[in-house]
């Protein structure tokens, strides 16, 4: 039983500090990345979005329109050409004090 309690808190916890980096950037792009250029492709899968960013994961955020950004997750934002994908650019948001 404590085995499976002690389980539980590691997951639980473990949880909270893997959903806290998932929305690292949920509020616009670090320092470095603001405020500049983008190029890459789409392949239109959450539909139209105004604009986003390249983090320095290497993730694709985009724009929910209300001020919110999110992890494309789905690999539906690239760099690279392929089968399906549109050329995208635009250019990033300014910086929301990300370091």
């Amino acid at each position: 039983m404590k085995v499976s309690a002690l389980a539980a808190a590691a997951a639980a916890g473990a949880a909270l500090l893997l959903g806290g980096c998932v929305d690292e950037y949920a509020y616009g792009p670090p320092d470095g990345y603001a405020n500049v250029d983008y190029v890459g492709y789409y392949d239109g899968y959450y539909g139209p979005y105004d604009y986003g960013f390249w983090a320095p994961s290497g993730y694709f955020y985009y724009s929910d329109g209300n001020g919110r950004f999110h992890r494309d997750v789905g690999g539906h934002f690239r760099h690279t050409a392929g089968s399906g994908f549109h050329a995208i650019s635009g250019h990033a948001p300014g910086s929301h004090g990300h370091h």
